[in-house]
């Protein structure tokens, strides 16, 4: 790691805090505390401003899949930079990355899916798959097919369509949403939240008639897609019963209903795989997206990624002189392209999805061990995400008060012992570096549990009942 650079870091800290409009912030605290800054990183840690290294068990935001300061990432964005930094990918023009890395995605993604949009983001590349079906509908002369069903703490963005299709209701807290009458809900295949006395197999069952009742009470002819995660994150880590992603791609087969496969987390190694829709769940999608790992956060960049079927209705002129009016200035950026097509070399050249399926089970098998813990409801996701609910009571599944800020006091104390976790809500999210060791995972997992003791005995210290 380099040697830090020259600069007061209280200086910094007041000019982030007077002029850098964070996202997600909880502003009541943000104002008093300021934020924490980061100056290094390196492999699986990060480093701050005070030279503290701590263990990322974040992966920055599901992202940073093949960890940090890798040289040869920089060199090769040096390099693309130093030959051409940007051209136009409008009309008839293109680079060499932006060519290259749309033939590798094609290669990789399942069925015939082979034809790719770029975007910056992952919100980006849900909005274009939204624009794309829509589109696709108009051609068939279907123009009535507009609805979009999605699942209630399903999670596809945050510009203003894919937040409004967001079902992770604390995210609308005090946003309009936009799409009234576009936008459907299904429940989300939580099992641990599953109605009470309902085995697995019966839960499988009702959300596949719920689906099915969902598109008849709206009528076939108006539903045009389904977004889903192949496991939900932000809103859970939510892994479905066995068959669900098949299940509810056979009735969408029946009903004429697109699936897009949101893989902006999953995709890229997270479950062991490049992509997870056929290879985890046995199904091929009509459109996947995703973002986060194709570039392991290098470079902003994602991919909308469609079918042949789609692409070649998409890609007749609709009359003499129309094109397809959609994309953004930096579609098929050349700096992130080459970011893209290099970390792609190197998770093939190591193996990165191997790695992540023999060690994956380990990692889910040290944590599951914390569910013999005090305030620890449930533990799941798979392989390289996963996900603790902490909970007030064991038996009934009761959360702790709001006020208490559960996840955000057990993260808290993780950070004093080196280690990095996310609190979303009561939950706290693992998604590290696809390169973490078991030791590095055993260092993860023990700081963890020892913030969860903590923590139970500091509650129960202040009167709280935990059961």
């Amino acid at each position: 790691m380099t040697a830090r650079p020259n600069y007061d870091l209280t200086t910094i800290r007041q000019q982030d805090l007077k002029h850098h409009f964070h996202p997600f912030t909880d502003f009541a605290s943000f104002k008093d505390t300021g934020s924490m800054i980061f100056t290094g990183a390196e492999g699986a840690y990060v480093v701050d401003g005070e030279g503290r290294r701590y263990l990322d068990g974040i992966g920055g935001l599901w992202c940073v899949n093949i960890g940090y300061g890798r040289e040869e990432m920089a060199e090769a964005m040096a390099q693309q930079a130093r030959q051409m930094v940007y051209y136009s990918s409008f009309g008839h023009h293109t680079s060499v990355p932006a060519a290259q890395l749309a033939a590798k995605i094609a290669e990789l993604a399942p069925g015939s899916l082979n034809h790719v949009f770029y975007g910056s983001g992952g919100s980006v590349a849900n909005d274009t798959a939204v624009r794309m079906i829509h589109f696709y509908f108009n051609r068939l002369g279907q123009r009535s097919k507009k609805k979009i069903i999605t699942r209630h703490d399903g999670y596809h963005g945050s510009t203003y369509l894919t937040m409004s299709m967001t079902g992770v209701a604390f995210d609308h807290i005090g946003f309009d949403l936009v799409g009234d009458g576009l936008i459907h809900r299904v429940s989300s295949p939580n099992t641990y939240r599953r109605p009470e006395g309902m085995s697995e197999a019966e839960f499988l069952e009702h959300l596949i008639g719920e689906f099915r009742a969902k598109i008849e009470e709206l009528g076939a002819e108006n539903v045009a897609a389904f977004f889903a995660e192949p496991i939900q994150g932000a809103g859970g880590v939510v892994v479905p019963p066995k068959g669900y992603h098949r299940r509810m791609a056979d009735v969408c087969r029946e009903f004429g209903v697109l699936y897009v496969a949101d893989e902006v987390v999953t995709a890229f190694g997270r479950l062991g795989h490049f992509f997870a829709s056929e290879s985890v769940f046995d199904m091929v999608p009509d459109i996947i997206t995703s973002a986060k790992g194709l570039s392991s956060a290098y470079a902003p960049l994602s991919a909308t990624i469609i079918s042949d079927e789609l692409y070649d209705v998409l890609s007749v002129p609709q009359a003499e002189g129309a094109m397809f009016t959609h994309g953004f200035t930096y579609s098929g950026h050349p700096v992130c392209c080459a970011a893209g097509l290099k970390n792609i070399e190197i998770m093939e050249r190591e193996d990165l999805c191997g790695h992540v399926r023999e060690v994956g089970p380990y990692f889910e098998t040290r944590l599951k061990e914390l569910q013999a813990l005090p305030l620890v409801g449930d533990v799941r996701g798979s392989h390289f995400m996963l996900c603790v609910e902490n909970v007030a009571d064991k038996g009934t599944k009761a959360l702790l008060a709001p006020e208490i800020a559960i996840g955000k006091r057990i993260a808290s104390e993780c950070q004093k012992r080196g280690v990095l976790v996310r609190p979303i809500g009561h939950l706290n999210v693992l998604s590290p570096p696809l390169t973490l060791t078991r030791q590095e995972i055993d260092v993860l997992v023990d700081a963890l549990a020892t913030s969860i003791s903590v923590v139970a005995d500091d509650l129960t210290r202040e009167g709280v009942r935990l059961s």
